[in-house]
């Protein structure tokens, strides 16, 4: 079975997808987890960012060492500079900036449900950039269903006080990054190599977040040990893994058709964060998590028989 016929068929797409939501919801509990090996604060930025660039510059070679292993061409090419540089911006130096300041300063099951949003971003950004993906009064009330459970999430057990604080601000920003950045990914996989494009734009995205540490506290402020090694070997395949798995269900699929999919992102790292960090889910916690998959499914739902291949406007 080719890529093309792989990934939208089904089957293919649901394995696809689950997949790569399952390893992304893991990267909340096991990022909280590297924070506490490495003895990275919650104010400890730069080499939060470092931390960060080192991941995705190992994804990015693991990328290009898997295609070279297949005999598949991974030689960089000038032309395509301007397009990797774009999706690199937000796929990963955008959102991993983001992403990272904000996970430090929040709960992993906090992030695992802001982590949501990224389907609504998604929808947003289709709205203006496909003719056939515009808005409708149902997207518009999953918008609002998803957004309340996000607002959910955030009020403090026992009150009815809403706490949005930086963390979550900063989450929703890496989330709102990461949703431009698949977009670009869609229409940048139309002219290269999903595997070429994801490799490339990680370590062009890499290189910023190591350089942005590195800038204030040198190259090698962090101290590895045998656990923290394989955390981050664990995130650096879980991204390489993630993204070629999700670019390629976006190449060769519809925005909104396959957007419903990212609701598993918080089921996923909210199972984990309590499983491997013992985070509680309390009562707004599994409300937020059930307006927030509902939104996603809302938005996403459409009539079968009237998906058609989206066109860029």
């Amino acid at each position: 079975m080719t890529s093309e016929k792989f990934f939208t068929n089904k089957y293919g797409v649901i394995i696809a997808a689950m997949l790569a939501t399952f390893f992304w919801g893991s990267a909340f509990p096991v990022i909280k987890l590297s924070y506490d090996e490495l003895a990275i604060r919650s104010n400890e930025t730069a080499e939060q960012l470092l931390f960060a660039g080192y991941r995705f510059f190992l994804a990015g070679l693991f990328i290009i060492a898997f295609m070279l292993l297949t005999k598949r061409n991974a030689r960089y090419k000038k032309a395509t500079i301007k397009p990797l540089l774009k999706i690199g911006l937000f796929q990963t130096f955008i959102q991993y900036v983001f992403f990272y300041i904000g996970l430090s300063l929040s709960t992993g099951i906090q992030g695992s449900i802001i982590a949501g949003t990224t389907s609504f971003f998604q929808i947003l950004f289709a709205h203006f950039m496909y003719k056939d993906d515009a808005l409708n009064w149902k997207k518009v009330i999953g918008l609002v269903v998803g957004f309340t459970g996000v607002v959910l999430v955030n009020l403090t057990r026992g009150t009815f006080e809403f706490k949005f604080g930086l963390g979550e601000f900063c989450l929703l920003i890496a989330m709102m990054a990461g949703a431009l950045g698949n977009i670009l990914a869609k229409n940048g996989s139309g002219k290269m190599d999903v595997a070429y494009l994801t490799a490339y734009q990680m370590l062009f995205g890499a290189i910023g977040l190591i350089a942005a540490g590195a800038m204030f506290v040198g190259f090698t402020p962090l101290h590895f040990s045998v656990d923290a090694v394989w955390m981050l070997l664990y995130l650096s395949f879980l991204s390489a893994a993630g993204f070629i798995l999700w670019n390629n269900v976006m190449k060769y699929n519809q925005v909104g058709k396959v957007s419903m999919y990212l609701f598993f992102i918080p089921i996923f790292g909210v199972m984990l964060s309590a499983l491997l960090l013992g985070e509680t889910i309390h009562m707004f916690v599994l409300l937020g998590l059930i307006f927030v998959t509902s939104g996603i499914i809302i938005v996403n739902r459409t009539k079968t028989g009237k998906q058609k291949n989206a066109s860029v406007a």
